[in-house]
C-alpha cells in the first residue's frame, strides 16, 4: 500500500513538474514575442516574468532527480549487458546484484553528501538570483532524489534476489489497453 502511494507520488511529481515547466516556458515565449507586437506592447511590458527561466531550470532539475529514481523502478535506464549475458546463471545473478547494490551505495553516498550540503546551506542567507528562494530549497532535490533512487535500487535488488526478475520496460505497452489473442500483430495482418 505504501509503495503504491510512493509510486504514484513519484509519478505525480515528475509529470506535474514537466507540465508546469512546459506551460511556463510557453507563456514566457509568448510574452517575449508578444512585446514585439505594437498593439500588445503597452500591456505585456508591465508583466515581468524574468524569473520564469530560473524556475524552469529548477523544475527540470527536480524532475530529473525524481525521474532517475522512476527509471530504476521501471527498468527504463539503458544498460550494457552483452558480457553479463555470456555468464552462467549463477554468476549472472551475482554480477547483477553487485551492480544494483553498487548503485544503491553510490546514490546513498551522493544523498548523504547532498544532505550535509543542504543542512550547511540552511544556516546561510543565500538565495537564488531571480526568485530569491532560499538556496537550500533548490538544492534539496539532491538528497531527496538520491535517497529515493537508493531506495529504488534496494527495492529492485530485493525483488531480483527473491524472484530473479528485473524490471523491464516494454515500449509497446499502453496502460488500460487489453491485448487480445485475436488482435492483429502488425498493420499488414489486419
Amino acid at each position: 500500500m505504501l509503495l503504491r502511494i510512493l509510486d504514484r507520488l513519484e509519478e505525480i511529481i515528475i509529470s506535474s513538474l514537466m507540465a508546469a515547466a512546459t506551460i511556463l516556458i510557453f507563456i514566457s515565449v509568448v510574452h517575449r514575442f508578444g512585446t514585439g507586437v505594437p498593439l500588445l506592447y503597452p500591456y505585456l511590458i508591465r508583466i515581468h516574468i524574468s524569473w520564469a527561466q530560473e524556475l524552469c531550470i529548477y523544475m527540470f532539475i527536480w524532475m530529473a532527480k525524481f525521474g532517475a529514481a522512476y527509471g530504476v523502478r521501471t527498468g527504463i535506464h539503458v544498460g550494457v549487458d552483452v558480457l553479463i549475458n555470456q555468464l552462467n546463471a549463477r554468476w549472472q545473478k551475482r554480477v547483477i546484484l553487485f551492480g544494483l547494490l553498487g548503485g544503491a551505495l553510490f546514490t546513498a553516498i551522493v544523498g548523504t553528501m547532498g544532505a550535509k550540503f543542504v543542512i550547511e546551506l540552511m544556516s546561510t542567507d543565500q538565495v537564488s538570483p531571480d526568485l530569491e528562494l532560499p538556496s537550500w530549497i533548490v538544492y534539496a532535490c539532491i538528497p531527496l532524489g538520491s535517497y529515493l533512487m537508493c531506495f529504488r535500487f534496494l527495492q529492485v535488488s530485493w525483488t531480483y534476489w527473491r524472484t530473479g526478475a528485473l524490471p523491464h520496460h516494454d515500449a509497446t505497452h499502453v496502460d488500460g489497453i487489453e491485448v487480445s489473442a485475436k488482435a492483429p500483430v502488425a498493420l499488414g495482418e489486419a
